[in-house]
């Protein structure tokens, strides 16, 4: 038989008719007194915490002593090389073998030169990704001293960009302001990033658009791929250089490497459904020709490598501001493609 429900009903703080006891006592209360459970309070409940991934242990670096002692050998060869040239100059005539040290001397300087770009290059991308990093960090910590730190680190990143000077004497002047950390990063990202990623939208719009019309009037498929790897070095190279980094060579294949690896890892280069439909819902199949919906596509890819590359060149996650879409980008694309119909 079931217990009839209760009517609800009123009690005094301190009356000894009430006993508060836990849902796992079992024991039964005097008659006349009202027993009342307490519930648990969800805030106090345990948090579940996931065990942290421990790096995996790596081995001797055996790859890398094996190219830097090939490397390390190629340039004896070449050096030593130089070396005999310019003492066979010297044998024929003095002339000759002072304009041989001459040239051998400018290829040094200019290899130093060369050497020294490429490393600070490198240097000021690895910047660009620990002040991502620590951005990320203070987000979840709230940290306020090292949020000012971060700041202060942008300020000097942006130095160079006149037109973040407005912004950049907002964010001094809220230095000594009380803003917890994660506030301040957010407030950071709105007065720095927003110029720049407006900006950074109309280059990979730009490039995608670009990229859209030379592939859809070029005869040969080998133009089309030459032509998109070409646009999309040169769009990921503005990016970094529009967010503060000063690529070279080698930090070019290291952005390349990254932006593709951060395509593999946030989808891949295959358009989602919803993208279809709108590609669809423009009647983008009835209208165009075949050739000219292959340029669309070669837009969009475009546009998705720009986006990775906007990730991972930006020195702040994206958290106060929206991240740009593909599908925005590629509302724009048919906009401009339906425009040229």
């Amino acid at each position: 038989m079931s217990e009839r429900p209760r009517k609800p009903q009123t009690f005094k703080l301190g009356d000894p008719g009430v006993i508060v006891m836990d849902a796992d006592e079992t024991g039964r209360p005097s008659r006349g007194t009202v027993r009342i459970t307490p519930e648990s309070d969800p805030a106090l409940l345990p948090v579940p915490v996931e065990a942290p991934l421990l790096p995996a242990r790596r081995g001797f670096p055996w790859g890398t002593v094996f190219w830097s002692a090939v490397g390390g050998l190629v340039l004896l060869g070449l050096g030593l090389s130089v070396t005999h040239l310019i003492e066979d100059l010297f044998a024929r005539s003095e002339g000759l073998g002072f304009l041989g040290l001459g040239f051998a001397s400018a290829a040094a300087l200019a290899l130093a030169i060369v050497v020294a770009r490429e490393a600070l290059g490198l240097a000021r991308l690895a910047t660009i990704e620990k002040l991502h990093l620590r951005a990320a960090e203070v987000l979840v910590s709230d940290d306020r001293a090292e949020s000012r730190g971060i700041v202060q680190d942008l300020i000097k990143l942006a130095h160079q960009n006149p037109h973040l000077a407005r912004a950049r004497a907002a964010l001094q002047g809220h230095a000594g302001d009380i803003i917890d950390g994660a506030d301040m990063i957010r407030l950071a990202e709105r007065e720095l990033m927003t110029p720049l990623d407006q900006e950074a939208r109309r280059l990979v719009s730009s490039a995608a658009q670009r990229v859209s019309i030379v592939t859809a009037v070029s005869p040969r498929a080998l133009v089309d791929v030459l032509f998109v790897f070409v646009a999309s070095l040169r769009l990921i190279r503005q990016l970094a250089l529009l967010y503060g980094g000063r690529p070279g060579a080698l930090g070019m294949f290291r952005l390349l490497r990254h932006v593709v690896a951060h395509v593999a890892i946030t989808g891949g280069m295959a358009a989602s459904d919803s993208l279809i439909q709108q590609v669809l819902g423009h009647g983008i199949a009835a209208k165009l020709s075949q050739r000219l919906g292959e340029g669309v596509l070669n837009g969009l890819l475009t546009a998705r490598l720009g986006l990775a590359a906007i990730d991972v060149t930006r020195p702040l996650p994206f958290t106060a501001l929206p991240r740009p879409v593909l599908a925005d980008l590629a509302k724009d694309l048919l906009r401009k493609r339906d425009g040229e119909d």
